[in-house]
């Protein structure tokens, strides 16, 4: 990624124009690497974000609503303590570096005003939030502790002294001479991009490219010319963001990136740059973590169930057998003057066949012919009374497999309320613990997804079963049209009209196929039927129903289509 010291410049400069002088109203700590900022001043209220996700570590402005846990976490509490109700008073850069300082001034219990520093390091996977008494560089706490067996040369822990990261001994890109940038070059060696990341401060390889690019022959004139162009702009802040957008990669800058080829978009503010690049990327990120350990959980439970179907199905053939154990219990009993204890096998007439063919028995040694007589009646109660059981739990762990196959399926199109929703559910089935039972607040009503058909027409589509069960038993009306793939795990969708064409028949069709198990597959089988005919049975799964009347049409998931007919908020 590109976050260098340019970018962090650039930020700087924009955030002291627009927080500093303000006041922090709120803190919270909706994911646990990262702070959001409530900042209310004479530009209005503001959301700073600020991160130390080890993939996409940032701080920038943002719009983006989160959802912040019931109970806030430590680190949370302590800013909150410290910080809330303080007012910004500076923000700067250290060094050129992927360092920046928040000095923030506040008032304590009795009064008085102190200064807090809120230091953050922008340093990929060793990235951190700390906040530091400046009067005494101690360590007031940290959002990631480092202790002695991490790091022996600093450790970020409470009462520790603050000890800045370990410096590059790079020049200052924007403070070099001339002489300088030719003594430390070696241009003979080739390589000059390589050497220009390893020699400045805060340089990345798609800036020390670009300034090579722009150079054209790598002269050393040509080179430090191009170099010294760009520092001018850095300079003087004449920035213009840019995310640009190749078959390679994504990446932005404080300045176009000329030498890679791709869609480029420019912005007027390098905060809605960040939150832009950022935004898709950390929500994804953080989707594919939660997604990962509850697929993990969901794939174990799954084949835990499959195991138990083999188990059933191997005790079904055996309880099969169970007329065959009360016929051998009363041959016994009618050859008991034929067998006597330590036989093996008994060899006796089978009145039951009409040929009175003879039959063998296999005995217990151990036993009397009475005993192995009493033991033949016993399995036949017992596999007699299991035909029953057996059946009914093949029927329930059947169903216990296409509902996990349901929740994984949802997990593929699950945004990151999606998921927690989905992970309730599963506490509330008792796939998981409920950590935080005390503290749970009743939840509003869901928000389901709403797309528009060609036609006009309104279809929603749910995303989870807490979303199937509102949607279908709740929203929709007894004459609106239900939808769900046949025999798939997948969606809930409902056309919110009574009377449509049969183009927005297909596209709701078409919607249940791309939200379903079949997403990828041509040609799937969607039934649909009124709403009325829908029902769900007593102890069924969440979101699941029985159905009649229903009609099928076969469809194929189409992604543009899908982006076509979603509804912009």
């Amino acid at each position: 990624m590109a976050f260098d010291g340019f970018v962090t410049r650039a930020l700087v400069h924009e955030l002291s124009e627009k927080i500093t002088n303000q006041k922090i109203h709120k803190i919270y700590q909706p994911h646990q690497t990262d702070l959001v900022f409530l900042i209310r001043g004479f530009q209005g209220n503001q959301q700073l974000l600020i991160s130390a996700n080890p993939t996409y570590p940032r701080i920038h402005l943002t719009t983006r609503n989160f959802i912040n846990p019931a109970e806030p976490p430590m680190f949370c509490m302590l800013l909150r303590k410290h910080l809330e109700g303080g007012v910004i008073e500076q923000i700067r850069q250290v060094d050129h570096e992927r360092i920046i300082e928040i000095d923030i001034k506040t008032r304590d219990e009795l009064g008085d005003i102190h200064t807090k520093r809120l230091i953050v390091e922008i340093m990929g996977r060793h990235s951190n939030i700390i906040l530091v008494n400046p009067d005494t560089n101690l360590i007031i706490d940290g959002i990631t502790h480092v202790t002695p067996a991490i790091s022996s040369y600093r450790q970020v822990y409470p009462g520790r002294e603050y000890i800045a990261p370990p410096a590059q001994n790079k020049l200052n890109p924007l403070e070099v001479t001339q002489d300088q940038f030719f003594s430390v070059l070696q241009f003979n060696e080739g390589k000059i991009e390589k050497q220009l990341v390893q020699q400045f401060t805060g340089m990345g390889p798609s800036v020390a490219k670009e300034i090579l690019v722009l150079a054209g022959l790598p002269t050393r004139e040509n080179v430090w010319n191009s170099f010294s162009n760009w520092m001018d702009k850095i300079r003087q802040h004449d920035y213009l963001p840019t995310i640009i957008v190749s078959e390679e990669k994504t990446d932005f800058s404080v300045l176009p990136l000329t030498h890679m080829a791709g869609q480029m978009e420019s912005f007027t503010s390098i905060n809605v740059c960040l939150e832009q690049f950022y935004d898709q990327k950390a929500e994804r990120d953080t989707i594919r973590q939660k997604v990962q350990d509850l697929s993990k959980l969901l794939s174990n439970e799954k084949h835990k169930n499959e195991k138990k179907i083999d188990n059933l199905l191997n005790d079904l053939e055996d309880a099969k057998k169970a007329d065959q154990y009360r016929l051998f219990g009363e041959l016994i009993t009618a050859h008991l003057h034929q067998i006597k204890k330590g036989d093996q096998e008994a060899n006796v007439i089978n009145y039951y066949d009409e040929n009175q063919n003879r039959l063998t028995i296999p005995l217990d040694p151990l036993k009397t012919p009475s005993e192995n007589a009493q033991m033949y009646f016993k399995k036949y109660s017992k596999y007699k009374n299991s035909l029953d059981y057996i059946e009914t739990q093949l029927v329930q762990t059947r169903e216990e497999i296409s509902y996990l196959e349901t929740i994984l399926t949802q997990l593929e199109n699950a945004s990151v309320e999606d998921i927690d929703d989905i992970r309730e559910e599963l506490v509330e089935q008792g796939y998981l613990r409920d950590r935080k039972r005390q503290n749970r607040k009743k939840k509003k009503d869901p928000e389901i997804e709403q797309f528009i058909s060609t036609e006009g027409h309104p279809i929603f589509v749910g995303k989870n079963n807490r979303q199937n069960e509102y949607l279908t038993h709740r929203l929709a009306s007894s004459s609106d049209t239900w939808l769900h793939t046949k025999d798939i795990p997948g969606s809930h969708v409902v056309i919110k009209s009574r009377e449509f064409g049969e183009k927005t028949l297909l596209e709701a069709a078409m919607l249940a196929a791309y939200f379903s198990k079949a997403k990828h597959s041509s040609q799937v089988p969607v039934d649909y039927t009124r709403i009325k005919y829908v029902k769900k049975t007593n102890g069924a799964k969440p979101g699941f129903v029985i159905y009649e009347n229903q009609k099928t049409v076969f469809v194929t998931p189409d992604e543009k289509l899908v982006e076509t007919l979603r509804r912009k908020k």
